[in-house]
């Protein structure tokens, strides 16, 4: 298995959602780095957010998001 760099901007986009509300979300501005507007696009287009500018977390986004953390966790030193 081998993380390619499109999918760590992906989850580097999602470690940017706030995890103590499913009711915030983030709002890509159009000055954002490249790699995290296409990231927000992928997302979007998988169905993991609802909007391609950020926006909230779909159901798929809030299981994703837990799994992010733990490997966070996991391999932070």
């Amino acid at each position: 298995m081998k993380f390619n760099q499109l999918m760590i901007d992906e989850f580097t986009l999602l470690a940017k959602f706030p995890l103590d509300s499913k009711m915030q979300g983030i709002k890509l501005h159009s000055d954002a780095e490249t790699s995290l507007i296409e990231a927000a696009q992928r997302l979007f287009d998988k169905g993991v957010i609802d909007s391609p500018d950020g926006g909230y977390l779909t159901d798929l986004g809030l299981d994703l998001i837990e799994h992010v953390t733990i490997i966070h966790s996991a391999l932070k030193s």
